[in-house]
């Protein structure tokens, strides 16, 4: 399992919690782009996508690049992958949880079927009862 308290956990989900960010993110999963290219969605300034970006790469989820004047991105997947383990543990969690839910809901909806059918077969005998009590 990953460490839970690391910094560099810290700093991916740091990064993650930015709806910018995860934009940036999921428009570097199609490649690499300049800085102007990540900002271009958002119609901010350069500084601000340089202060998003600087966040994404202080948690190695992606590389910078300069090839003379231009930035380049490109997405650096790895620490993805330990976010990904990290919450994996609270799907399992979860998943036990909710079977253990679904076997008790569908235990309680059999029991109270065995109930039902008994007083409807309860009322029918004692239906039976009543009408030859009339003969």
């Amino acid at each position: 399992m990953v460490e839970l308290e690391t910094p560099e956990i810290d700093a991916v989900f740091h990064a993650l919690g930015d709806a910018t960010r995860r934009r940036m993110l999921r428009d570097l999963a199609g490649g690499e782009r300049t800085v102007s290219q990540l900002a271009e969605p958002f119609a901010m300034s350069l500084a601000a996508a340089s202060k998003h970006i600087k966040a994404l790469e202080n948690a190695g989820l992606i590389r910078r690049e300069v090839r003379g004047r231009t930035h380049l991105c490109r997405l650096e997947p790895g620490p993805l992958a330990s976010a990904h383990q990290w919450l994996s543990f609270y799907e399992r969690f979860w998943t036990n949880r909710l079977d253990v839910l679904e076997r008790l809901l569908r235990e309680e909806d059999a029991r109270k079927a065995q109930d039902d059918a008994r007083k409807a077969q309860d009322d029918s005998r004692k239906s039976s009862n009543s009408k030859e009590g009339d003969d």
